[in-house]
């Protein structure tokens, strides 16, 4: 991942935060930003209740743009995961609710930062259309023979399959998260990183304890 970050001016960062209205961080499942200033145009106020991600172009960087263009496919996968062993029979109930837990976070949060950058004038896919799944700066991602290989698994054997490649997925969206916590520039972007960390720790933990139970 790219470390040279768009630099702005004290001045320009001030009028572009003025301009932005930007708020608190987004939190799992909430796609606004927070914006409540009186002095917001129509468009923007409507934009924000509306629920869709509204930021100002000036008020992010290159880091803001790679995370959101990673972090969307990297929670598109962790989804589709949960899809999967939600289908299957004979699945523990906690491993389920589990897997419905991370689809209630992290699908809102795919439409957040697909919000972002769009209004950042921002490609939604990282440049060159590969597949990122062998990208150093996007671990944890599921090759497709571990994706085959879960979709063929079936009770007690799927949610020890579930849980181990979820452990390993959420530890590569921290790494993601903590990147751009220590250089992202938008404080909405940076927020959410901060969101994701707190909370696929803490998710971690609890695949581990449900591990050791099966």
């Amino acid at each position: 991942m790219t470390k040279k970050f768009l630099t702005l001016s004290t001045a320009a960062l001030a009028a572009a935060i003025t301009l932005a209205g930007c708020g608190g961080g987004s939190g799992s499942g909430t796609t606004t930003t927070g914006m409540d200033h009186g002095s917001a145009s129509a468009t923007a106020s409507a934009s924000a209740r509306s629920g869709s991600a509204s930021a100002s172009a000036a008020a992010h960087n290159s880091a803001d743009t790679m995370f959101a263009q990673m972090m969307i496919p990297h929670h598109a996968q962790a989804v589709e995961m949960s899809d999967v062993i939600l289908k299957k029979q004979n699945v523990p109930a906690k491993v389920t609710a589990l897997a419905e837990k991370i689809k209630a976070a992290q699908a809102p949060e795919i439409e957040t930062m697909t919000g972002w950058l769009k209004s950042w004038n921002e490609p939604t896919e990282a440049p060159g259309g590969h597949d990122m799944s062998s990208h150093g700066a996007m671990g944890g991602m599921m090759s497709a023979d571990d994706m085959k290989k879960l979709d063929a698994a079936q009770g007690t054997q799927a949610a020890k399959l579930f849980l181990t490649q979820m452990i390993a997925h959420h530890q590569g969206a921290i790494m993601m998260a903590n990147v751009e916590k220590d250089g992202g520039q938008n404080p909405d972007a940076v927020a959410l990183a901060g969101n994701i960390s707190t909370a696929q720790q803490k998710e971690i933990q609890e695949m581990k304890d449900l591990l050791a139970a099966l």
